[in-house]
């Protein structure tokens, strides 16, 4: 975890932690955050350890002071899960978002429509499947590939 920079030169601080620890409490690194008075406090973690850093950036009230808080990774699903009140005024970046314009709402429900839980889908489903549809993509444009018959068992 790392308070951001306070200026364009200047980082207020940063700490680091174990990477191999579970169930990490963050409290110290965030009230030392809190403290700094550093405009963005950014968290460079993932997964368990954003959502858990980002519940308690909020009891301790870090964006109701002032600052701001920024996730380096972290997905919608997350900020659902989250909820509205625990994730208000956190920043974060998303490669791919499903109600961003016309295309992507069309696309994103169609994919609601297929997925088993009904949900949207997340910027890794989206870009996974960009990145399958691409590659079959450019083997049609190849002429495909040939398939051989499948070998029987081996003796």
């Amino acid at each position: 975890m790392t308070p951001a920079r306070s200026s364009p030169r200047t980082a207020a601080g940063a700490r680091r932690r174990q990477a191999s620890a579970q169930h990490v409490d963050f409290s110290s690194f965030l009230l030392q955050a809190q403290n700094s008075k550093a405009k963005i406090v950014g968290l460079a973690n993932a997964g368990g350890d954003t959502t858990n850093s980002i519940k308690q950036a909020a009891e301790f009230g870090i964006v109701e002071g002032g600052q701001k808080l920024a996730a380096l990774l972290l997905f919608i699903n997350d900020v659902h899960s989250l909820g509205l009140k625990t994730a208000h005024g956190l920043t974060f970046t998303e490669s791919f978002y499903w109600d961003l314009n016309e295309n992507t709402r069309a696309w994103s429900k169609r994919f609601q429509e297929k997925a088993t839980n009904k949900a949207m889908p997340s910027m890794t489903q989206a870009g996974n499947y960009a990145a399958v549809l691409h590659y079959l993509k450019a083997l049609e444009a190849l002429g495909g590939i040939r398939m051989t018959a499948p070998r029987s068992s081996p003796r």
